[in-house]
């Protein structure tokens, strides 16, 4: 890898230097290019389609896997699927994410489909960073999608983040919950210039006490546009909650779309969106600490989207 993957690796994962604790798997420009295993962790590379497979033992506890992407070659077209097997009672962390460097005129795009499929009692955190750099005037294109299947009992906590340099997004994510388990999701996102960003959450609650809660927090700015989407169903005595926040500027949208459905009488649903403009008493305040109006500004970008 050169300093152009070692800094991308840097935006997207928690590395440092470009290296791991842990199992991982370093794709670049459509092929692994590293790979680690553990005692508790196997990758394996699919036969079928572009991906891998990655098999958590039962009773793993505390052990990373990461599964970072990169492109630097433009014009690339990049389709991975990969699955998570989370053995019974593990409990791990993955960080995954797909950094894209263009500096050339054609498109760069990746479309990654993870599959997660946990175990009675699993418990999973999964990080997700999305980020695009580079001069060219070719697009960096980023469609991550998201399936959850959670047994009895088992918990996966999901933070997604798109950091910056994206053109343009569509994510989506579903999820399936048996008895007892809970996915919970975070998103931040922020949008410039005139890129687009379309974020969907489908998610079916269908064992009893099954929860989710999503919440997603935006920032749109100059001529960008997102659009948040979402659908809670509830088939059983279940509860969910999904929240929408979003900050507006300049000639920027953000349209939001919500729908619950409550199949069972004891599914309790509730949906929440604000959308706004920075409140003015939030920059006079900072102004008067000796910041300017953009320095105040991005100081409550950055506070919000935290």
């Amino acid at each position: 890898m050169d300093n152009i993957d070692i800094d991308l690796l840097k935006e997207i994962t928690e590395t440092t230097d470009g290296t791991f604790k842990g199992a991982y798997n370093i794709r670049k420009n459509g092929k692994g290019i590293e790979r680690k295993v553990t005692d508790n962790i196997n990758i394996v590379t699919k036969e079928d389609v572009s991906g891998i497979n990655i098999y958590v033992k039962e009773n793993t506890k505390f052990e990373f896997v990461h599964i970072p992407v990169i492109l630097t070659e433009s014009g690339l077209n990049d389709v991975v699927y990969n699955d998570f097997y989370i053995g019974k009672n593990a409990n791990v962390v993955i960080v995954a994410g797909c950094g894209i460097h263009n500096d050339h005129h054609k498109d760069s795009r990746h479309d990654g489909i993870h599959r997660f499929f946990l175990e009675e009692g699993a418990k999973v955190k999964y990080i997700e960073k999305h980020y695009g750099e580079g001069n060219g005037n070719g697009k960096r294109i980023l469609n991550p999608v998201t399936e959850v299947y959670l047994k009895n009992g088992a918990t996966l906590e999901m933070e997604a983040t798109q950091i910056k340099g994206v053109d343009s997004t569509i994510r989506t994510t579903k999820g399936i919950l048996e008895d007892n388990s809970n996915l919970v999701v975070t998103e931040k996102i922020m949008t410039h210039g005139i890129q687009k960003a379309k974020t969907t959450f489908d998610v079916e609650l269908n064992g009893k006490n099954s929860s989710t809660k999503v919440t997603s927090r935006s920032v749109a700015t100059e001529n960008s546009i997102q659009q948040f989407e979402s659908k809670v169903i509830g088939n059983n005595n279940c509860f969910g909650h999904v929240e929408c926040d979003a900050i507006i500027k300049d000639n920027a949208r953000v349209i939001a779309i919500p729908k619950i459905v409550a199949n069972n009488v004891d599914a309790n649903l509730i949906h929440e969106a604000v959308i706004g403009k920075i409140a003015g008493e939030q920059l006079t305040k900072l102004m008067t600490l000796g910041l300017s109006e953009k320095e105040a500004e991005e100081a409550i970008i950055n506070g919000f989207l935290k």
